[in-house]
């Protein structure tokens, strides 16, 4: 699917003139599948409307739904924009050079995913994300309006799609996010279980091991694997448990 498969995500948009704006801009570089997350905001309004000009019906198609999980459904790949420096290890990346990853593999589903203009993605949000791009800006004014931050990644995208791609390696088949989140899920609750994570500081530790799984890009067989290994261990607790109660 590639480029046809590549959706622009936008979580809680609160001005219908920058919906309006990026329906535009989408229709400019030939992306037809925009996804709205809680939109605080009616992308069906004149404003949004007018902004869109002859791309009403990117606006008409889009999608609602309530949460970034959602909106991700079925994506294998997923990269989210930040303005922010954060104190994560995981590197922020230009858009000209991430981007392409996107469009790597023709079959699979992705995902450009854009935060709230005043304060962008949460960390809970950021972390459905494998790789982070910050548009590089004057550091006397860094902060970008929405709609041009969506410009500016939609026609770099636009650029790495020119190239060729007949040196494509064999695809392979990766693990959709919400396949990789549920082994996530699975992984924190038995670290809980056996003491190896506190609830105080769980979430700072998972983010380290989503970064680390995310460098690995799993495939499906390799995530079932591992839920299989969970298991085995729940299994081993809970009847090491049933034999010091008799």
């Amino acid at each position: 699917m590639g480029w046809a498969g590549l959706r622009i995500v936008l979580v809680e948009p609160a001005g219908p003139l920058n919906v309006g704006s990026i329906a535009r801009v989408m229709k400019n570089f030939q992306l037809h599948h925009l996804v709205l997350v809680n939109p605080q905001c009616d992308p069906l309004s004149a404003e949004a409307m007018k902004m869109a000009v002859h791309a009403k019906e990117i606006l008409e198609s889009a999608v609602l739904v309530k949460t970034l999980p959602e909106a991700l459904q079925g994506c294998v790949r997923a990269i989210a924009t930040t303005g922010r420096l954060r104190s994560w290890e995981v590197p922020l990346e230009n858009p000209r050079t991430a981007l392409p990853w996107l469009l790597e593999e023709p079959e699979e589903l992705s995902a450009l995913i854009f935060g709230r203009e005043d304060r962008g993605l949460s960390n809970e949000e950021l972390n459905y994300a494998q790789r982070f791009v910050r548009i590089p800006t004057s550091e006397s004014y860094s902060s970008l309006n929405l709609a041009t931050a969506v410009a500016i990644c939609c026609y770099e995208l636009s650029q790495s799609a020119e190239v060729s791609t007949t040196q494509r390696l064999p695809a392979t088949e990766h693990a959709p996010i919400e396949v990789v989140e549920t082994y996530y899920q699975q992984l924190e609750s038995l670290l809980l279980r056996i003491g190896y994570l506190y609830p105080h500081t769980a979430a700072s530790r998972m983010e380290k091991f989503r970064h680390l799984y995310n460098r690995a890009h799993l495939q499906s067989g390799e995530v079932a694997m591992l839920r299989g290994m969970l298991r085995q261990v729940e299994w081993a607790l809970t009847s090491q448990s049933d034999q010091e109660n008799l």
